[in-house]
């Protein structure tokens, strides 16, 4: 998938410029969000980021899925944040074809916070092209208004890029939501850490 990324990274590199543009505009590939209450993935979430973000087209990590949503500060090849909202027990996080040797378990609403983190590991090694990856933490964290976790975690890729990453989430009502940021482990990661902590703690499931 990192492959995938580097065939556009000549276009993701400028968006830190996106911020000065209109709300709204369509970019083709993003969609400009500016920093005010936002619906994600399914649109059972609200979150407020505390500056302009670009919503990405659904065809990157966690592709064509109706409750993960995917953001980026400066193209998804350097950062990355992706909203999982509401995923139904029996339901995959990416696309992926049975014929599909490696395959990234499906969510269960029974699933322990391990599980859950091992399921991330799953998909960033079959679907990333992570060739190391390692757990530097998984701890209790309230999120929603819930018990939930929160994973933090490193990888190396076949692009030679190491990677880190932190998953905060909660399994509410059998669903499970969770917010998961991914950057370039140099200034990147720094950079939109706080962002991600910004609405980690702001993040809230709409009232129906």
């Amino acid at each position: 998938m990192r492959k995938f990324k580097l065939v556009f990274a000549a276009a993701m590199l400028p968006l830190a410029a996106c911020s000065t543009v209109g709300e709204g505009t369509d970019f083709g590939l993003y969609t400009l969000v500016r920093s005010k209450p936002t619906n994600v993935g399914n649109g059972s979430v609200t979150v407020v980021p505390p500056r302009p973000w670009n919503k990405q087209r659904r065809f990157f990590f966690f592709d064509s899925v109706r409750w993960v949503e995917d953001w980026t500060l400066n193209g998804p090849y350097l950062d990355g944040i992706t909203f999982v909202t509401a995923l139904p027990s029996g339901q995959y996080l990416i696309r992926q074809r049975k014929s599909d040797e490696r395959q990234v378990p499906k969510f269960r609403s029974d699933m322990t916070a391990p599980e859950v983190a091992a399921m991330l590991e799953t998909a960033f090694r079959v679907r990333g092209g992570a060739v190391d990856f390692r757990t530097l933490g998984l701890q209790p964290r309230q999120f929603l208004g819930y018990p939930g976790f929160q994973f933090d975690f490193e990888h190396l890729d076949n692009d030679e890029l190491w990677r880190k990453g932190r998953a905060v989430g909660a399994v509410v009502e059998g669903r499970l939501y969770l917010i998961l940021f991914d950057a370039t482990r140099s200034h990147y990661y720094g950079n939109a850490l706080p962002d991600f902590e910004v609405m980690a703690n702001n993040a809230r499931i709409r009232s129906s």
